[in-house]
């Protein structure tokens, strides 16, 4: 995080430079049931690995870590 924003991350055993600018994502969004998840937010972002492979995740803060919820190609 830089700023409280996304900038970099590891996923899959790989580094991945946030490559555009996230857009933030509030709980009406998240499939998981929000009993378990109070104040449920997270991020959309394109990230880009060192080998230049660009994904765009969905990630979801939970407790004292982040989880990628859902990637796209």
């Amino acid at each position: 995080m830089a700023d409280d924003i996304p900038a970099r991350m590891v996923y899959a055993g790989h580094r991945w430079r946030v490559t555009d600018t996230p857009t933030r994502l509030r709980e009406s969004i998240w499939s998981a049931p929000l009993e378990s998840h109070h104040g449920l937010y997270g991020w959309r972002f394109q990230a880009t690995s060192d080998a230049g492979d660009s994904l765009v995740f969905d990630v979801y803060r939970e407790r004292d870590h982040w989880h990628v919820h859902h990637t796209y190609t």
